[in-house]
């Protein structure tokens, strides 16, 4: 992980509120955050449903806007962006990896992942970005020849091929068991470690926090606590 000094914030967010409507209801699903990113770091964000981890991660990656706060990558302050710049923000910076995979049946694995970079400014080519997740071998296969942490594994694949700056996880292995699931975090641990790519992973499995360089905790839509790790320990030494 890359050290704190000021240069390498990648992501610096205060304040952030985000209230939802629901009926007659307000939902406060964020309601003060203050959180700083730093380049190269693997961060867990830990808490049960509702803490409002996901909102967060989506605010961090410009698919949802704060109701109050300012969250600022970079020079790119997203909070006054509008549409056209967060578009244009998740395209060139941000890769995301969700709970289910989001693949087209039709396209191989490899088709999958030249969708992106066929329209990426400086891409990996397919074959680099699958070989990084272990699935060299797997090119040519159509989904439904793939098993359920096969088919994960393509889809970091077509996040990372476009070598962006952030990859966000969101529950990554939520539909795996636990050994598919350690080969998941290990294809993500490798894209953090020989890219150096800033990722978040957000998860409801505590086990998972012993691979990250800082912990940071959710409940009630705050920050109940940052922890940081002394080492990383590799995925493959995670049970559960």
């Amino acid at each position: 992980m890359a050290s704190g000094v000021a240069a390498d914030v990648v992501f610096r967010a205060r304040g952030l509120t985000r209230t939802y409507l629901m009926g007659e209801v307000e939902v406060h699903a964020l309601a003060g955050v203050d959180l700083d990113l730093v380049r190269s770091e693997l961060l867990v964000l830990l808490g049960p449903s509702g803490s409002g981890k996901s909102t967060l991660l989506n605010i961090l990656g410009g698919l949802d806007v704060p109701t109050a706060g300012e969250v600022v990558y970079r020079d790119h302050v997203l909070t006054t962006a509008d549409d056209r710049a967060l578009t244009r923000y998740r395209r060139e910076h941000v890769g995301f990896v969700f709970q289910f995979y989001n693949l087209i049946p039709s396209l191989t694995a490899r088709e999958n992942v030249a969708l992106v970079t066929e329209i990426a400014a400086d891409p990996m080519t397919p074959e680099e970005a699958l070989g990084l997740v272990g699935l060299a071998a797997r090119l040519d296969h159509f989904p439904a020849q793939l098993s359920g942490g096969e088919q994960q594994r393509v889809a970091i694949a077509r996040a990372i091929a476009k070598r962006p700056d952030v990859l966000l996880c969101d529950e990554p292995t939520g539909a795996l068991d636990s050994v598919t699931g350690v080969l998941v975090l290990e294809a993500i641990d490798r894209v953090n470690r020989e890219l150096g790519t800033t990722t978040v992973v957000i998860t409801h499995n505590v086990v998972v926090a012993a691979m990250a360089d800082r912990v940071i905790t959710l409940a009630d839509g705050r920050i109940t606590s940052v922890r940081p790790n002394a080492t990383r320990r590799p995925p493959r030494d995670l049970e559960w």
